[in-house]
């Protein structure tokens, strides 16, 4: 296939970023700056009053009874299984076709990620594989203690489904919802599904800080107050009273003043990022597989994912569209049980066939709530020609 020449060339003030941090940031720089400045003003950096404003706020958009902020995505799993007292023996299943930070956590807690495929159509847990990743584990004198399902580009897995399983093998739930933070499934937002939900505030996630930063949320009083003295180094009535082996995760309150902020029009960027994907699936449903939503679901469109027909070299595409000023990034170009670090831990069976197929087939186009109408067109322009040229 030969390079794309569009009959149009972008602006330069047009400039297509994959994520755009810089327009959100120029539409509240200044109640930004004032929030950071009373940061400054009160001095209170590490669990300063808008870390507890912050959670409150939280809890009351997910509707859930407890949310716990915390230093990152990656320390609120880890904080979750703490919880939960996994370690040695012990199985917890997780999706292959993700980022490793879900795997990384069970074995770093000593626990094996029993890997399991994923669906086709939604990228997220497939609940067959489930049931077998479960008979795996138990086949190998493992004891099944919990899921992690990964909401994966935007969406809520099937937890209808998967929460059956769990309850049939007595297994807890730890909903991953990095990518999915203010979608809904059933009429419940992310954050208030399973035994407990984590999220990640990364800069690049559809509600994120400066830094890093994360979150859990629980129903579930006593997990609450266990992870809030796990983030504090196991911290019992005060500080220097240690009645567990904890970790130094906490939120720092700068990062707390600036997320108030960007929680308020949260929920506009959500309508955005839906309108963005709408035009997309409509302008590119002929040409590519475009993701799809399950039912009783909504998406905020993390990423928006689409797979590539076979003829269609992947790598030529890219730099077709590089060369044209569209951005794309690939999630992901290897499932976690083929890499190396991974390769030793079970896997619901032999070949997780769907996740080694979306690793070689999917591409991800730009999406954040400020890409403007002529970029999404010339966007799709430059995907359909290459596809039909």
């Amino acid at each position: 296939m030969t390079t794309i020449a569009l009959n149009k060339q972008l602006p330069l003030k047009h400039k297509i970023s994959f994520i755009d941090l810089k327009a959100q940031q120029q539409n509240l720089r200044t109640k930004i700056d004032a929030a950071i400045a009373k940061v400054l003003d009160h001095g209170i950096y590490i669990l300063g009053p808008e870390v507890t404003e912050l959670e409150n706020a939280l809890a009351e958009f997910c509707g859930v009874k407890y949310a716990i902020t915390c230093s990152d995505g990656t320390d609120a799993l880890s904080l979750g299984l703490m919880a939960k007292g996994i370690g040695p023996k012990d199985a917890v299943f997780v999706p292959s076709f993700t980022f490793a930070a879900t795997a990384e956590v069970v074995a770093g807690a000593g626990a094996t990620p029993v890997f399991i495929d994923v669906l086709p159509d939604s990228f997220n847990l497939d609940p067959k594989s489930l049931e077998q990743g479960i008979q795996t584990a138990i086949q190998l004198g493992l004891k099944p203690r919990g899921i992690i399902p990964v909401d994966l580009f935007g969406q809520p897995a099937d937890y209808q489904t998967i929460d059956a399983i769990a309850k049939k093998h007595q297994l807890w739930i730890m909903q991953d919802g990095a990518q999915s933070f203010g979608a809904f499934y059933q009429g419940r937002r992310v954050g208030n599904m399973g035994d407990i939900a984590t999220t990640s505030f990364f800069p690049a996630k559809p509600l994120g800080c400066y830094g890093d930063g994360g979150a859990v949320f629980t129903n579930d009083e006593t997990i609450a107050e266990v992870i809030k003295s796990l983030r504090f180094h196991g911290k019992g009535t005060e500080k220097y009273d240690n009645v567990r082996v904890g970790l130094n995760a906490r939120l720092d309150t700068v990062q707390a003043a600036i997320l108030l902020e960007k929680l308020k029009v949260f929920p506009e960027e959500i309508n955005l990022r839906n309108a963005i994907a709408a035009r997309y699936t409509n302008a590119l449903k002929n040409t590519v597989q475009v993701p799809m939503v399950i039912e009783q679901a909504t998406s905020v469109w993390a990423q928006y994912t689409i797979r590539l027909p076979k003829f269609i070299d992947r790598n030529q595409l890219i730099a077709d569209l590089n060369q044209q000023g569209v951005p794309t990034m690939i999630y992901y170009p290897k499932p976690l049980h083929l890499q190396t670090a991974y390769q030793q831990y079970p896997r619901a069976s032999e070949n997780l066939l769907v996740s080694e197929q979306l690793a070689n087939d999917v591409l991800s186009l730009p999406m954040h709530p400020y890409l403007e109408e002529d970029q999404q067109d010339y966007i799709i322009e430059a995907v359909n020609h290459f596809c039909k040229s």
